[in-house]
């Protein structure tokens, strides 16, 4: 799932008088809503499909690693080749691709043809989501963006809300027989639908200075990447050898390697992938140690959550969805009220007080498992839940607009593709290690595990708080 900010600046020629634009808008947010929802819906279906194919455990993580990993390594050059080749052939390609490796993860016939297809659907997904930005700036006027941006707040809030519900029905009907398969099923007639309205009513729009790409850097960008998440998911089933300690090691030194390229590349006036000068301002720093944590937890906590709920107390997929509608709740309120005012009258202090609340939240839920055990029910659970994703939304909602506040204004490209990159990562860091964290603890229980995973939980938030200390007081209008 990716976070678009929702105040751009127009930098480039506007055909704000399309005539389809609000169709086009409508497009735009349905390949939105297919990336979120292939997020949400495999940590719910990741126990049913592991119980189909077979596998290990590591199954059910790489299942959301795959995909959020590629989605990280392709947003960093999905944007450059919409800018490069026109963006509405950008969103088509990404559409079809999208559609057709779903298609992919439904008839698959083993843990590693799924994995594979997770993959790609990732890439073409990070081919597919950056287009939407650079199309709707180009079709509204600048009185009419916030109203088109606004719209993604209740869109998404309801497929937030709607969409482990609607995963949880389809797996437990078993449709025709389809299983856990339907889940990826309807992204086809979804896909095909939005490439139909691509072609009949996006415009095509091309930026007016292209940034060439940086190849190599997104090649060294990669390896790091796979050698960070890779052991962690691998390393526990394997008995943790010295090499899966030593690829981390590797990780560290292939980024900074990247660094010291991207030095020598601005130097010679090519394109940087992520402009060096970036990384000494305090506020971008902050950024990615706070962000990289705190959508660690984000995205690692919905896992364990599922996980626990049907491995450990033998719930329905349906059971499970509808269990998580508070928190999803949660977060749609929060965007209310941020949107209503609050992110403009607290900045940075919002960001605290919603990490206030998550740490509030998860320590609500430890409280709550350690009182009930196995007696727990969904209403039990809902106070904890309502609360984290309360807390979590009120952290995203002003998070990108901050942070980039902190960056000189020909610095905020790519900061911005930079950081909505590493929320991808920080998705697939959350499953490898958080779900390492339980499964290892699950020799104890699978109530021991989450315990000791909620612990793990509570640290890393605790690692945005200090790190947001590091953000700017509040955002800046312009950003």
């Amino acid at each position: 799932m990716t976070t678009a900010t929702v105040r751009p600046a127009r930098t480039g020629p506007s055909t704000a008088g399309h005539r389809w634009r609000w169709i086009a808008l409508a497009v735009i947010l349905s390949a939105e809503v297919m990336d979120l929802l292939d997020v949400l819906v495999t940590n719910l279906a990741g126990p049913a499909i592991r119980a189909d194919l077979g596998g290990s455990a590591a199954l059910i993580q790489w299942l959301g690693a795959g995909y959020t990993l590629a989605m990280a390594v392709g947003l960093v050059t999905g944007g450059r080749l919409g800018d490069l080749h026109g963006r509405r052939r950008m969103f088509l390609v990404g559409v079809l691709g999208f559609t057709a490796a779903s298609a992919l993860c439904a008839l698959a016939a083993g843990p590693g043809t799924l994995i594979t297809a997770r993959v790609v659907q990732g890439l073409f997904g990070a081919l597919l989501l950056p287009q939407g930005l650079g199309l709707i700036k180009e079709m509204f006027s600048t009185g009419e963006l916030a109203a088109a941006f606004g719209t993604f707040g209740p869109v998404m809030g309801l497929s937030a809300v709607g969409g482990p519900i609607l995963a949880g029905w389809l797996v437990d009907a078993d449709l025709a027989g389809t299983g856990w398969r339907a889940i990826f099923l309807i992204n086809v007639p979804l896909g095909l639908l939005a490439a139909f309205g691509a072609v009949c009513f996006l415009p095509e729009s091309r930026a007016a200075r292209v940034a060439r790409l940086d190849l190599p850097g997104v090649s060294l960008v990669s390896l790091g990447a796979v050698l960070l998440v890779y052991p962690l998911v691998q390393g526990r089933e394997l008995g943790w050898p010295w090499w899966t300690l030593a690829m981390p090691v590797g990780a560290a030194l292939v980024f900074a390697i990247f660094a010291r390229y991207e030095v020598t590349r601005q130097r010679a006036g090519r394109d940087p992938l992520v402009v060096p000068t970036l990384f000494r301002r305090r506020a971008f720093t902050g950024g990615l140690i706070a962000g990289l944590a705190f959508f660690t937890a984000l995205t690692g906590f919905s896992l364990v959550f599922s996980l626990y709920l049907q491995l450990g107390l033998g719930w329905s997929p349906l059971r499970t969805g509808l269990a998580s509608v508070p928190q999803a709740l949660g977060m749609v309120l929060a965007f209310v009220l941020a949107g209503a005012g609050l992110a403009r009258r607290l900045g940075r202090r919002l960001i605290h007080l919603g990490l206030g609340v998550v740490l509030a939240g998860v320590a609500g839920m430890l409280l709550t498992l350690r009182l009930t055990g196995d007696d727990v029910t969904p209403w039990r659970l809902a106070p904890a839940l309502l609360a984290v994703g309360l807390g979590m939304g009120l952290v995203m909602a002003p998070f990108f607009d901050i942070v980039l506040s902190g960056v000189d204004e020909e610095e905020t490209g790519s900061a911005s593709g930079t950081l909505t990159a590493v929320q991808q990562l920080g998705g697939a860091l959350g499953v490898a290690l958080l779900g390492t964290v339980f499964f290892d603890a699950a020799s104890g229980g699978v109530g021991h595990a989450v315990r000791v995973t909620l612990v793990a939980e509570l640290g890393l938030v605790l690692v945005t708080v200090v790190g947001a200390f590091l953000l700017p007081r509040r955002a800046r209008d312009d950003v």
